[in-house]
């Protein structure tokens, strides 16, 4: 009778098992496939392998979720069916799951099967992995045949020649197939295998299998090519590249298809570095200007982003004249474009030109363009030209653009788009270090004052953390003369958000003003705001006693700041009584 309920006791994780991923409820089957480890481990290796495994090959009919889960728990199931030596088991599921409809679970179960197919040995691997990548590669449906591209990398380090063999022709048949789904997947993969390949047929089977589906018929299998070409240029010497790539990747940067040409430039710092100095000088510098005067604004934009870093990556002999003679003439052309978004693409890398071109072309060719950006009428051009001052400060220094910069700065500072008026108060400290203090106190001091009565929350929030870092860099002395007094008579204004942004900028400046300002200027007025006629500056007080008492002589703290206190802990609003005693606790009254 024992040997009896032992046996029931043992079968009756797989009976839960089974009842759940049965149930009517997608989530309960969702939720026993993710306790598949725990059931893997009652019932051991043996009947994990035996029932369980098998058990999960057929149920592959479930909702796409479900299936998800399941592929990815397979994934790490290798220890559960008894290591590496029975971890082909897994293989039967996992084929399956490959060959399902919905995508994301075709590509999880390919994930898995990459992960576990360095857990086979070799034996394993030519007699179980080898044929499951033959079998989804002859599949009738498409699905287990673009399941497939994405195995071949993983098994053809470690197989034997002729599997080698075998396996690039399966692979070179899927570049050719009829569906276009399963081309775009090969051409996805083909850097992958270009990787793993012997040299000598990189040149005899890669190479060919690339210039095909770069002149694919479908465009979106050319576009995918492209990056195939990135992996394969790094793999061949310099005198082969020229030979069998470029003429393919010269087609490419001129496609019919606008998609295949914003691919190129996409990828085109990333061609540079893989061609080298020579390539780049003869070919692609040209196909880099057509880029940037394509008709459609999305590749124009594309390359536009990329200006910068192709120009770093010129070889330092001939930087400087192929900037001048043949990308600049572009650039400025871009500068004008009807297109905001190539202006915007153009204005945040443009100010990296500086520092390569040096000081007197900068301020005869690259001073008059950003001129040109500052007075945009798109906000994102200007705002993307006064992220990037840096750049140009070292080299001229921001006297030179400061008349232009002060009304862009003042328009993108009353932009109607808050998100605008975010973003330029976050490079104020910069300006400010820029632009130094005079210049700073004349023309932008009342801008930063404004902002904190902005009628946007994110924006006075900003402004309190703007105040701080201008403070941290002009010094405690000019917060004194020039900040503070405007703060001070915020706590009068009638407006109670106002009163409240007092107390915020008190909070951020305590400590980067100092002691003795704090309890000179700043603490006799937030005790005088312990008595508002409303609450949530009442409470905003507590909150700010707490936040400079530490700065404040501990002295100090118990004559003035614990009376004020004992008072708001009695207050009749919950929230002032609350914030008060929090206060007294953390400052140890």
């Amino acid at each position: 009778m024992a040997t009896s309920d032992s046996c029931d006791e043992s079968l009756y994780p797989i009976a839960v098992l089974i009842d759940e991923l049965r149930n009517e409820d997608v989530q309960l089957r969702l939720n026993s496939i993710k306790k598949l480890s725990t059931i893997a481990l009652a019932l051991g290796v043996e009947r994990t392998r035996s029932e369980l495994i098998p058990f999960l090959a057929d149920t592959i009919y479930d909702e796409d979720e479900v299936l998800l889960a399941l592929a990815e728990q397979l994934g790490n199931f290798t220890p559960l069916v008894g290591g590496p030596d029975h971890v082909h088991c897994l293989l039967a599921p996992l084929e399956s799951l490959a060959t399902v409809e919905e995508t994301v679970v075709r590509d999880k179960a390919v994930d898995s099967l990459r992960a576990i197919s360095a857990q086979h040995s070799v034996a394993d691997l030519e007699a179980h992995f080898v044929p499951l990548v033959r079998r989804l590669s002859t599949g009738d449906w498409f699905t287990s045949r673009t399941s497939a591209c994405g195995l071949f990398s993983v098994a053809y380090p470690r197989v034997s020649s002729t599997t080698r063999s075998d396996l690039r022709s399966h692979f070179r048949s899927l570049c050719q197939d009829d569906t276009p789904m399963v081309r775009r997947a090969a051409a996805s993969k083909l850097g992958e295998l270009a990787k793993v390949v012997e040299p000598e047929y990189l040149k005899s089977d890669i190479i060919p299998m690339f210039i095909n589906l770069a002149q694919d018929e479908q465009d979106s299998v050319r576009l995918l090519a492209v990056e195939a070409c990135v992996s394969i240029a790094t793999l061949l010497p310099q005198e082969d590249t020229e030979q069998l790539l470029m003429p393919t990747l010269r087609l490419s940067a001129e496609d019919k298809s606008w998609r295949v040409r914003y691919m190129v430039a996409d990828k085109f710092t990333d061609l540079q570095k893989a061609v080298g100095a020579e390539v780049t000088k003869t070919d692609l510098v040209p196909a880099f200007q057509s880029l940037l005067k394509d008709c459609e604004a999305e590749v124009r934009a594309a390359a536009a982003n990329k200006v910068k870093e192709f120009c770093q990556s010129l070889d330092p002999s001939v930087q400087e004249t192929v900037i001048m003679n043949s990308i600049l003439p572009c650039v400025k052309e871009l500068v004008g474009d009807p297109n905001q978004h190539v202006k915007s693409a153009l204005a945040s890398v443009i100010m990296g030109l500086s520092p390569i071109l040096g000081k007197n072309n900068t301020i005869e060719h690259l001073l008059p363009l950003f001129l040109n950006q500052l007075k945009d009428e798109c906000p994102e051009v200007r705002l993307n030209i006064i992220s990037n001052l840096d750049c140009v400060n070292e080299v001229i220094g921001i006297q030179q653009l400061s008349q232009s910069l002060l009304p862009a700065i003042v328009e993108l500072a009353e932009d109607t788009k808050w998100r605008v008026r975010l973003a330029i108060i976050e490079y104020m400290p910069l300006l400010a270090g820029q632009l130094g203090v005079e210049f700073f106190d004349e023309k932008l001091n009342a801008l930063c004052m404004t902002w904190l009565v902005d009628h946007v929350f994110a924006i006075r929030e900003a402004a309190t953390l703007n105040l701080k870092k201008l403070v941290q860099k002009f010094g405690p002395e000019w917060a004194e003369n020039t900040v503070i007094p405007k703060i001070i008579s915020m706590s009068r204004d009638p407006n109670y958000l106002h009163r409240m942004t007092c107390l915020f900028c008190i909070n951020v400046l305590a400590e980067a003003c100092g002691e003795d300002i704090t309890t000179k200027q700043l603490l006799p007025t937030v005790v005088q705001m312990a008595g508002d006629n409303v609450a949530n500056v009442r409470f905003n007080v507590a909150k700010t006693l707490q936040k400079i008492g530490p700065v404040l002589d501990q002295g100090l703290t118990s004559s003035n700041i614990k009376p004020i206190l004992d008072k708001l802990k009695e207050d009749q609003d919950v929230d002032v009584k609350y914030f008060a005693g929090e206060a007294f606790t953390a400052l140890s009254l």
